[in-house]
């Protein structure tokens, strides 16, 4: 007697184990994707690597700055600019070499999108920006700012700015590249 029971209760073991992965199987395989929908994610959001390409004039042109004279911050100090929606410095830091807006033959095509140079290398340093001006009588316009290393440039950061709807848009901005 006591053996049919031990069979009995290993049999009825067995059968629960096989019914709870199999029922977790099931379950497993009715769950949606874990992949976010379009609709959800940022919107106008770009492919990676979809900065505006480094052309050859730009290239010689941040080698040069990287030439410069001064030497780069020390430690815990920061680099910084006030940037025009157009792209011209209003105001920086003795690392600051240059910044522009980008340009193209498509009207619009490179809107909201910016270059920050320096004479030394950046692209493993932290990078913040904030939407603003220095004009005492101008509130800055809403909207988004994101930052970046530029591609295939390590003494340079790429700024892109957005309007609130999240479009596209030419923003003036404060960036700060901490040492």
């Amino acid at each position: 007697m006591t053996t049919f029971l031990r069979r009995k209760a290993t049999a009825a073991a067995l059968g629960v184990l096989t019914l709870t992965l199999a029922g977790g199987g099931i379950a497993a395989a009715a769950q949606p994707a874990a992949k976010a929908p379009v609709e959800v994610a940022q919107p106008g959001a770009r492919q990676p690597g979809a900065q505006p390409p480094v052309t050859a004039a730009q290239a010689r042109a941040d080698r040069a700055a990287m030439k410069a004279t001064l030497a780069p911050p020390a430690p815990g100090t920061i680099a910084w600019a006030v940037v025009r929606s157009d792209g011209v410095l209003l105001q920086h830091s003795g690392n600051v070499t240059g910044s522009f807006r980008f340009h193209c033959c498509n009207a619009g095509e490179y809107r909201g999108q910016y270059q920050v140079t320096l004479d030394y290398d950046v692209h493993l340093k932290a990078h913040s920006a904030t939407i603003g001006t220095n004009d005492q009588l101008n509130v800055p316009p809403g909207g988004e700012i994101s930052v970046a290393p530029r591609t295939l440039t390590p003494n340079a950061v790429f700024v892109q700015t957005r309007g609130s709807s999240g479009a596209f848009a030419d923003r003036p901005f404060h960036i700060v590249i901490a040492n």
